[in-house]
This record gives C-alpha cells, structure tokens and sequence, in this order.
C-alpha cells in the first residue's frame, strides 16, 4: 500500500525506495507483485519515470484511505496507552489557523478526549516570543524567507498561494483584466506593520515596481476583513482554500493579480527540548502531520 501511494507522489523508484528506506529492486518486485494480483498493468513507463495507469491510480487512492485509517488507528492507541490528558497551547497566524487547525484539533480530541487545546492568534514576530519563554507549545505561521532558528524545529505544514480579493460589488471585480497599478489607489486590509507579512507584501509590491499602498487598514480578523470588504471598496489578501469558499458564497470576488507564490508556505514551530517531555505535543504533532498529508493529496488544500 505505501509503495503505490509514494508511487503516485513520487513517480521515481529511487525516491520511493529512499523513502521507505527500502531497496530499489525491492520496489520494483512489490509492483510486479501487485500488477500480478490485480491481473492488469498499473504503471506506464516514460524514460526514467513511472506514472500510475487509471487503475494504478483508483488503488493509489485505496491505498491513501487505508493507511490513514491506520494511522488514525495508531493515534487513538497511543493516547489511550500514554494515558494522554495534559494541555497544549497553539500560536497560529489568522490566515493559516482555519485550514491546518481544525481537522488537527478535531483528530486530536478524538483521541485524548481530556486533553486541552488552547488557541491564541497573532503574527509571527509577536508570537515567537512566547514560543521561546514557553507560553505556546506551537506556532503555525506563513513563512516568507524560511531559515533555521536554535533550538527550534520546524516542518512545513501548508503550500498554498495567497491571493488578492475584493467585495463583490467592487469595480475591479467587474473587469475581466486587472493589473497591479489598479490595485494601488484602492484601500487595502493589510497585516500590521511590524509583521513579517507585510514586509513581504511591502516586497511584492517593489516587485511590480510600486510602492505598498498609503491607505491601509491594519487587521488580521478575516471575519472583520470580510465585513470590511462588504460594506467599502477595499481589497485584500486570502489563502486560496478560504477565498474560494467565501467566493462560491457571493461574498468575495478573486481578482486575477499575480502574487508570485509570496507566503504560500506555512511551518509548525516548536522547541526542540519538549517534545521528549510533553507527550500531549507529540500526538498534537502527529494529528498535524496526518491532517496535513491528507489535505496534500487535494490541489491547493
């Protein structure tokens, strides 16, 4: 099952066998093995690639399923055998605590049903403090230029864009081209000043060879920001997921702006030294991770 599944996603023998820490022969014999029980080819060959057949794919997907509800089977044991019912306190960024953290917290629960989660939103300059000093556990934020930090670990939970977004009666959402110089003499809801985001949108601007709007409103609340975006002209910056949620809802327009990819990476950050301790931020972890391989295999979340 995880041989096709790393298939799927990987398309090279090398890389499959490095993940599985497995043989490159050994790859090559389970998928003779498995086209031998289905009866059909399920991989096609193209130099030195390999791509799944449609019902290469249709087990691939078996597959998935399967081993998640393996893993969510380990979670549930692994709680119930460590006795887990300690706490766990999050730090997310507004933009990315919708899509990572409710699947998490919700797999999380169901395991250690006395484990509390506490959530506290914020940006990353402010929250990394309290990452340091121990007040939150994680921190979840967007990462514009990604580097390594002492003592502290990180994964990549998220590769999602950012997009512009406008109310639906906006002018700009009427027009079936939009180019940045429009954007600019329009309000903008932007993250604060001191915040790492507005740094890098401050960059993408310079980008297209403007500079960042004057006439901003400083906010990370998406409800507020969406309120905003209902009732004055302004525009504004979504994840992809959430913006074509709230726009299959009549609630906002996404207006065709290159973002170049700006921000569409988020990490989970945490101390390097507690999760030997702290048994409830393991599982926590471990429900991040499931979740977040889950939402991979859906395109942009």
């Amino acid at each position: 099952m995880r041989v096709i599944k790393e298939l799927d996603d990987l398309k090279l023998v090398a890389r499959v066998a490095e993940v599985l820490n497995v043989t490159q022969p050994a790859v090559s014999k389970q998928i003779a093995e498995l086209e031998t029980i289905v009866g059909v080819p399920i991989v096609s060959r193209d130099r030195n690639r390999l791509y799944l057949t449609p019902i290469g794919v249709r087990l691939a997907d078996h597959a998935r399923r399967v081993l998640n509800q393996l893993d969510r089977a380990a979670f549930d044991i692994d709680a119930m055998a460590s006795g887990v019912s300690g706490s766990v306190a999050i730090g997310a960024v507004s933009s990315v605590a919708p899509i990572v953290l409710p699947g998490a917290i919700a797999l999380f629960k169901s395991s250690a049903p006395d484990a509390e989660v506490s959530l506290y939103e914020g940006h990353f300059v402010s929250l990394f403090p309290q990452l340091e000093a121990g007040a939150i556990d994680l921190l979840i934020a967007r990462v514009w230029q990604a580097n390594e930090l002492p003592g502290v670990e990180q994964i990549v939970l998220l590769r999602e864009p950012i997009v512009v977004v406008s109310g639906p009666d906006h002018p700009l959402a009427r027009h079936g081209s939009v180019d940045w110089p429009d954007a600019t003499d329009w309000p903008w809801i932007l993250p604060q000043a001191n915040s790492i985001a507005r740094r890098a949108i401050d960059a993408l601007f310079a980008e297209h060879g403007l500079l960042t709007p004057t006439n901003t409103i400083a906010s990370l609340s998406l409800a507020v920001n969406l309120e905003i975006l209902r009732q004055m002209p302004a525009l504004g910056l979504f994840p992809l997921s959430l913006a074509r949620a709230h726009s299959a809802r009549g609630e906002i327009v996404i207006l065709p702006l290159d973002t170049r990819d700006f921000l569409s990476e988020a990490h989970c950050y945490w101390r390097s030294d507690q999760t030997e301790a702290n048994s409830t931020l393991r599982l926590f972890l471990k429900c991040l991770r499931q979740t977040s391989e889950q939402r991979e295999t859906i395109p942009f979340g």
